[in-house]
C-alpha cells in the first residue's frame, strides 16, 4: 500500500491538484475503506508521512470521564447512528496508560491495513478515486464560481429536444435553459453565444455544469460595459437596471466626473453604443435615465417620458419588500406613464423597487370649469346691457 506515495506528485499533476489534496483524499479514502471493513461506527485517523514514504491507519479512542455515559450506556448520533464504547476510556484507565493524558485527549492505535482483508485493496481505489474526483469538482466549482455574474462567449455544441442550448466552457459544460434565453431566440450547433453565468451547480446525471442566462439585467450591464470605456473606469456607474428582456428596458446611471455626460455617453454619437448592446438583446429599446438619491425624483425620472405632477412616498422598501409610492399625473400623461401592455411602469416599479399607483388629474374637468365661469361672466353682461335698453 505504501508504494502509492511514490505516485502523489503525478496523480496531483494530471489531475491538476495541489499536493495537500491528493494526500487528504488518499486519507478520507483510508478511512472510509476502513469504516467499511472493521467497523462504521469506530473512529479513525491516517497519516501520510511522505519522508519515510508510509501511510499509517490508526484507530482513535477518547478520553472521558470516569462516569461518562458513553462508556455505558448504548447511545445514538443525532443522525441516529449507534455510538460505539469503543470509542472511549475513562480516565484512570488512560492515566495507566500514559499519566500526561488529560480529559479530551485521544489515545491512538495503529492498524494494519494488510489484515483488513483481500477486498480492501480494491475498495480503498475505488474510494480514493470518487475522493480524488470530489476535489477536481469542488476546484473546478470554486473556479467558475468566481464567474458568477460575469460574460462567457463559447460555440453552441448541442441544443437538446427541450431547447436547452449547450457550451463548452473550458473543462466543463454551459446550459442555457429556454427560460433564460429572450423570446424567439434559437441558437443552432456552431453559433458563437454570449451569455452572463447565473450559478454553478453539480447535476446528477452531467456532472458540474454552468446555468447560463441571456435574460438577466446583469447581462445587459456587462454588454454595456464591454461598449462604453466610462462604464468600465468607473467613470459611469449604473446604479440600478431592469428588463423586460427582448422587448424594453431602463438603466439609471451616475456620472462620477462633472465633464461626463452619463446618458449621452452610453448612448454614444448617433447612438452607435447603446444600438450595439440593443442588437445583441434582439433589438430591445434600452431607456438611460439620471439617478437620484431622492426617492420621489428617482421614480419620477424612472416613469420617463411621461411628465410626472408630483410623488408621494406611502412606505419604503424594507426586508427585500417593495416600498410603495402614488404618482400624480395630468391625464393626457397616464398612457405614456403606463406604457405599451403596461411595460412602462412595470419596469419603473422594478427599477425603484416601489410599487406605484397613478393618480390621474383630469385636466378636462379643470377647463370645463373655466368654461363654466366664462359662460357665467356672459350673463352677467348680458344682463347690464337689459337695464340700458
Amino acid at each position: 500500500m505504501d508504494k502509492i506515495i511514490d505516485i502523489l506528485d503525478s496523480i496531483a499533476y494530471e489531475k491538476g491538484l495541489k499536493i495537500t489534496d491528493v494526500e487528504n483524499a488518499l486519507k478520507e479514502a483510508l478511512i472510509k475503506t476502513a469504516q467499511k471493513m472493521v467497523d462504521y461506527t469506530l473512529i479513525f485517523d491516517a497519516k501520510v508521512d511522505r519522508a519515510s514514504k508510509k501511510l499509517t491507519l490508526f484507530q482513535k479512542i477518547e478520553v472521558v470521564a470516569n462516569d461518562d455515559k458513553r462508556l455505558f450506556e448504548d447511545l445514538v448520533n443525532e443522525d441516529g447512528t449507534p455510538i460505539n464504547k469503543e470509542n472511549f476510556i475513562a480516565i484512570d484507565e488512560a492515566k495507566a496508560i500514559n499519566s500526561d493524558l488529560e480529559l479530551g485527549d485521544h489515545l491512538s492505535y495503529e492498524l494494519e491495513f494488510e489484515n483488513m482483508g483481500r477486498n480492501a485493496a480494491t475498495i480503498l481505489s475505488s474510494n480514493f478515486e470518487y475522493k480524488l474526483q470530489r476535489f477536481v469538482e469542488e476546484n473546478i466549482m470554486a473556479k467558475y464560481k468566481e464567474k458568477v455574474g460575469k460574460t462567457v462567449s463559447a460555440v453552441v455544441t448541442r441544443v437538446d429536444k427541450n431547447d436547452s442550448t449547450f457550451i463548452e466552457i473550458g473543462e466543463i459544460k454551459g446550459i442555457l435553459q429556454r427560460k433564460n434565453r429572450i423570446k424567439g431566440e434559437y441558437f443552432k450547433v456552431g453559433d458563437t453565444l454570449k451569455a452572463v453565468v447565473k450559478s454553478v451547480n453539480i447535476d446528477k446525471n452531467m456532472g458540474l455544469m454552468v446555468e447560463l442566462s441571456r435574460t438577466s439585467p446583469k447581462f445587459l450591464e456587462n454588454l454595456l460595459t464591454l461598449e462604453v470605456p466610462e462604464l468600465k473606469d468607473e467613470k459611469i456607474i449604473i446604479e440600478a437596471s431592469a428588463r423586460i428582456p427582448g422587448s424594453r428596458s431602463k438603466i439609471a446611471l451616475i456620472s462620477t466626473s462633472p465633464q461626463i455626460d452619463a446618458i449621452g455617453a452610453i448612448v454614444g454619437v448617433k447612438g452607435v453604443r447603446i444600438n450595439a448592446v440593443s442588437k445583441e438583446l434582439s433589438g430591445e429599446n434600452i431607456d438611460c435615465i439620471e439617478y437620484s438619491s431622492v426617492p420621489e425624483m428617482f421614480i419620477a425620472r424612472a416613469l420617463s417620458p411621461a411628465l410626472v405632477n408630483s410623488v408621494k412616498i406611502e412606505e419604503h422598501p424594507k426586508n427585500g419588500e417593495k416600498g410603495k409610492a402614488i404618482v400624480t399625473i395630468n391625464s393626457e400623461q397616464k398612457s405614456k406613464a403606463i406604457g405599451k401592455a403596461g411595460l412602462n411602469i412595470r419596469l419603473a416599479s422594478m427599477l425603484t423597487k416601489y410599487d406605484i399607483e397613478i393618480v390621474e388629474i383630469e385636466t378636462g374637468v379643470i377647463a370645463s370649469n373655466s368654461e363654466t365661469k366664462k359662460d357665467e361672466k356672459i350673463t352677467d353682461a348680458s344682463s347690464l346691457e337689459a337695464l340700458f335698453k
